[in-house]
């Protein structure tokens, strides 16, 4: 289904059980809603689930220029509102864990519960420039160069080399993420800077998944939101490298309902 919400057309489905509370789930980079498969699948009888593509990202509009995590906010917000969903659990990963902190910042009256899966807080400036390699690479020769280095990152190599519908999957989902939409959501991380504000979010009920193998945003970092987070929880998967819930799903979905059983 789509909706306009600021000025954009985005990209969403509503699935699972309509008598329950709500469950939001929100994407990696350059992945879409269908990431998520296989935890919405297990979940639908418990939870009235929304999943959606960000700007830029599946079927929603390929908006150009750089986006921030005030739009990325905004954007989920908006959807809200036009679903009329007032309050709601939500899971993000990797950028979907990074939006995921400015709504509990901005918007924790709209927040049950929140799962953050491989993200970090706040960027290194050794990950600014690799993050400008990336959107100067997609900006001058589109997604396909950056699909293996991408995987590499994403998966363990064991994980790789047993060449799942999954993981292909995935790398379908990279090749097809609009180059807008890459640079956009990549920009809005080079200016990621939330991990020193975390200490302000009280009685919200937080869990923290890291991958141990995850290179891109390491146990180290998700282990330092946590410690800013005073009551939160925290689960290292091993192993496990950046998209978790794909590499280790029956796991993550195991974790991921057992933490929201109790909220």
């Amino acid at each position: 289904m789509k909706a306009t919400v600021n000025g954009v057309e985005l990209n969403y489905e509503v699935s699972g059980n309509p008598e329950k509370p709500w469950l939001t789930f929100s994407n990696s980079l350059a992945t879409n809603l269908h990431m998520w498969d296989d935890q919405a699948t297990a979940l639908a009888d418990d939870f009235h689930i929304l999943r959606y593509d960000k700007r830029g990202h599946g079927q929603s509009e390929p908006v150009s220029g750089a986006y921030s995590f005030d739009d990325l906010i905004a954007d989920v917000v908006g959807l809200w509102d036009h679903l009329g969903i007032e309050k709601t659990h939500f899971v993000g990963l990797s950028i979907g864990g990074m939006t995921a902190q400015g709504i509990m910042l901005k918007h924790a009256d709209r927040l049950m519960s929140v799962v953050i899966a491989n993200s970090m807080g706040k960027v290194a400036p050794e990950f600014v420039s690799a993050w400008q390699d990336r959107i100067d690479l997609s900006r001058e020769k589109g997604m396909d160069p950056l699909i293996q280095p991408t995987m590499e990152r994403w998966f363990t190599e064991e994980y790789r080399n047993q060449g799942t519908a999954e993981a292909q999957a995935i790398a379908d989902m990279i090749a097809t993420t609009s180059v807008n939409g890459y640079a956009g959501c990549a920009s809005a991380i080079q200016n990621l800077s939330y991990l020193d504000s975390l200490d302000q979010i009280t009685g919200l009920p937080v869990l923290f998944i890291a991958g141990a193998q995850d290179a891109g945003t390491p146990p180290a970092g998700m282990e330092a939101m946590h410690a800013n987070m005073p009551g939160s929880e925290y689960v290292l998967l091993d192993p496990a490298a950046h998209i978790s819930n794909v590499e280790r799903s029956a796991d993550f979905t195991q974790t991921l309902s057992g933490f929201l059983a109790k909220h």
